[in-house]
């Protein structure tokens, strides 16, 4: 006898489903035309798990799409159309159906209902699903945990119901904000500010749901302009942050933190020359120990991995945005795939579990060689057009690299900084100057080195 599959002892059973609840969705529509505006929210045909219904309301839909009334005739004559009335039961059936109903009171409470069991049906569908390939020994499981993943994801963000709000509801709450403006003395944003006043004037904070990119050619500071960041949001406003390495070890990163935080040249941290600065440097550490910072270190990291990971950083740790530095060292899990394919993929799944996970998701960017010789702009990221789609903010950093100066004694001078923002979707651009103080590694605001 062979081995029974768990998806084999379902067989027999009947998905859940209420024909009643169906039937008296239906009937409400037919004896009142508003109740469609209600029902539509929460059900759309596939969800009724009666064939002839589902027919019967993708009629309904077309009417009511055409500004059609939605009565017992125009059903039936929709349906002559579609050449589905025999199928459903004929002109009895549906005109049964409008007599079902006294009332159309309950109309959202049934739309629920159907809504509710067509959820557990599609939860039973795609268990069945894991539980086949659980037992299919020639899957990739990591390739089937995040298609499952995805799958369930889909059905979530599809079932966002949108409600209109009144002005009793939005006017308080438009009232206690600007009450709190009135009172706060500092600059209020609606993201999670970058640290760096006049790019949070722009941009009003790194908002949930965005993507990011920041660009700039190598050795020019993305990683230190990221790091900066960090350290103002982790570090000194306590925010959890994740941070994903995929080209510096985390020690590293961490050692570049405590030049930030402490001040001190990060050639005296390199070789141990911390006797005089010692006291500094103990209480960076002390602030960077307390902070909620997370640091990924795994460098070819494949994109499913880190969608993974990203998603237990949030359940687990409640990070309030990631930073990727950078994305196209993303391994693709499509290697056949054409090289700006791949990261046109990975673009666009930022992109997405941005909008999973709530929360802004910040990824550093290579720009091509014609970046050095001119002002950089959206086509100057490098390897895919997608990512200028994708992103909701681009910025670039344009400066003379520490390479490229004449004066060798340079590199112990501060530098100012272009900070390009190429796009935002939701806002202006414009650019910002920054500088940056390569003895630290660090960027600061031209007001505050001025200060």
């Amino acid at each position: 006898m062979g081995t029974v599959l768990p998806s084999q002892k379902s067989v027999g059973r009947v998905p859940p489903h209420d024909v009643t609840n169906e039937q008296a969705v239906l009937g409400a529509i037919l004896i009142d035309n508003d109740s469609m505006a209600t029902v539509v929210q929460y059900v759309r045909p596939a969800d009724f798990y009666v064939k002839a219904h589902n027919k019967i309301f993708t009629a309904m839909i077309e009417l009511f799409n055409e500004a059609q009334g939605i009565d017992t005739t125009t059903v039936i004559n929709r349906m002559k159309q579609l050449g589905w009335l025999e199928e459903v039961g004929g002109p009895i059936y549906i005109a049964e159906l409008s007599y079902m109903m006294p009332s159309s009171a309950n109309v959202e409470f049934y739309a629920k209902s159907v809504q509710s069991y067509s959820l557990r049906r599609s939860l039973i569908k795609i268990s069945t699903e894991l539980m086949v390939y659980a037992f299919d020994e020639t899957q990739e499981i990591r390739s089937t945990l995040e298609e499952i993943q995805q799958k369930l994801f889909t059905i979530s963000d599809e079932r966002q119901t949108s409600h209109y709000k009144t002005m009793h509801e939005l006017v308080p709450i438009a009232v206690d904000i600007l009450e709190n403006l009135s009172h706060k003395k500092d600059h209020w944003y609606t993201g999670i500010p970058s640290g760096f006043d006049a790019l949070d004037k722009l941009t009003n904070g790194f908002h949930a749901q965005e993507l990011i990119i920041i660009g700039a050619r190598p050795s020019v500071g993305k990683t230190a302009l990221a790091l900066s960041m960090v350290a103002n949001i982790a570090v000194k406003n306590k925010r959890p942050v994740a941070f994903f390495t995929l080209e510096m070890s985390d020690l590293s990163l961490v050692m570049r933190l405590i030049a930030i935080e402490a001040s001190i040249e990060s050639t005296k941290l390199r070789v141990g020359n911390i006797k005089q600065d010692f006291d500094r440097v103990a209480e960076a550490t002390a602030r960077l120990y307390h902070s909620p910072l997370y640091i990924v270190d795994v460098p070819n990291m494949k994109l499913l991995d880190l969608r993974a990971q990203a998603r237990r950083l949030k359940s687990q740790q409640k990070v309030e945005i990631i930073f990727i530095d950078y994305l196209t060292l993303i391994s693709s899990e499509n290697i056949y795939l054409k090289r700006h394919e791949q990261i046109a993929e990975v673009s666009r799944s930022l992109k997405n579990l941005a909008r999973e996970l709530d929360i802004p998701v910040v990824a550093l960017s290579q720009l091509t060689r014609e970046a050095e010789k001119e002002r950089p702009n959206l086509a100057s990221i490098r390897e895919s057009g997608a990512i200028e789609q994708d992103a909701d903010v681009v910025m670039f950093l344009q400066r003379e690299r520490e390479s490229d100066k004449k004066d060798n004694d340079s590199k112990d001078l501060s530098s100012k900084t272009n900070l390009i923002l190429a796009k935002q979707r939701n806002g202006p651009i414009g650019t910002v100057e920054l500088v940056f103080l390569p003895k630290y590694t660090r960027f600061e605001s031209i007001s505050y080195c001025d200060s």
